[in-house]
């Protein structure tokens, strides 16, 4: 999965397109959106799959995504660009951004699932028809790159999002568990790490460790780490005062993720948030050289002279089994119990 791939000039893509003069307007008037909750996901409605990164290298994805949908007891609408390619794209960066725009103007799709993440996500965020997406508030879920789309549309529009499997992920057990409760049963959820296994002493797949005590309550935002601080300077990053800020990342060494943190301390992001808690950092190794910072010695650095309550090892990120996330709605942060709880619904 490439996600090092970084933003071009915004204004390069805003002079190469015709259609972005309003949606680009709005992207830079739009900083301080009063937050919008997307209706409630009607039983038996259709959820729209669009592919707003990476191309998909197999059509069995696409059959897996709408198998997926149909097995949650929902009808499935493929966007028309959804197997189009351009090098690791899927798609040209207008007929992604078209896709995504359509499936929020179309009455009939009431929600938005992602087919997958990858890379390019950030090149349509100045394509996106924000106002519209506003006026027609509608679920939208995936992970990894799709960070970008989730920070642009609280941004943007206000909108709430949630952080959680693609359509193309491995959909066990638990995601139908927190699709329904989210979704459905439209719960105010408690997330909370997975107990021990039956084979184990102390729980060590699903370990939380404190980074500092104490609880605080805040909006949530965040997502993939490299997709969070690839968007440093652009007007496609929500207001972090006051906010819990929750990271994930996978595949980049330590010292990577050391530059990243040291990009959002550097921003201001860091000193402005009440509260941290880092999900999974799969595969994040160091590589041969004279030595590397864990990331014990990361959070040390950064989290731990903030003196807000922080926390690790959250199932959130590339991992098997993920929490779904409300990103933009109010939670409250324990960081010595290792939880997180909904404290506003995420539909209006």
């Amino acid at each position: 999965m490439n996600k090092r791939s970084f933003l071009k000039s915004l204004s390069i893509l805003a002079a190469g397109a015709s259609l972005t003069s309003a949606p680009l307007m709005a992207a830079q008037s739009a900083s301080t959106q009063t937050l919008i909750k997307p209706k409630a996901l009607p039983t038996g409605g259709t959820i729209g799959i669009c592919s707003p990164s990476a191309a998909t290298a197999a059509h069995a994805d696409i059959l897996l995504a709408q198998g997926v949908i149909e097995a949650l007891g929902y009808k499935a609408k493929l966007a028309p660009n959804i197997l189009a390619r351009r090098g690791h794209l899927a798609g040209t960066d207008a007929m992604r951004a078209s896709d995504l725009n359509s499936l929020f103007n179309d009455k009939e799709v009431d929600a938005i699932l992602c087919l997958r993440g990858g890379s390019g996500a950030a090149r349509i965020l100045p394509l996106l028809d924000y106002a519209m997406i506003r006026n027609n508030p509608k679920p939208l879920m995936g992970y990894s790159d799709i960070t970008a789309l989730h920070n642009a549309l609280l941004s943007q529009a206000g909108l709430i999002s949630f952080h959680g499997p693609n359509a193309s992920s491995d959909w066990n057990p638990f995601h139908v568990a927190q699709f329904k409760s989210m979704f459905e049963a439209r719960k105010l959820m408690h997330f909370q790490n997975l107990p021990k296994a039956d084979d184990e002493l102390v729980n060590t797949q699903y370990l939380t460790q404190t980074i500092t005590s104490g609880k605080t309550s805040g909006r949530l935002i965040g997502g993939n780490l490299t997709v969070l601080t690839a968007l440093a300077g652009s007007n496609y990053l929500p207001d972090f005062n006051g906010a819990i800020l929750f990271l994930e990342d996978i595949d980049e060494a330590p010292y990577r993720i050391d530059r990243m943190m040291s990009t959002l301390k550097l921003m201001g992001a860091l000193d402005k948030i009440a509260g941290f808690v880092f999900g999974d950092c799969n595969d994040c190794k160091p590589g041969r050289g004279y030595g590397s910072l864990t990331l014990d010695d990361i959070f040390a650095d950064y989290i731990k002279p903030l003196e807000i309550p922080a926390y690790r090892g959250a199932m959130i990120g590339h991992i098997k089994r993920q929490f779904i996330l409300p990103v933009g709605t109010v939670v409250e942060l324990d960081a010595d119990s290792g939880t997180l709880k909904m404290k506003e619904t995420a539909f209006s």
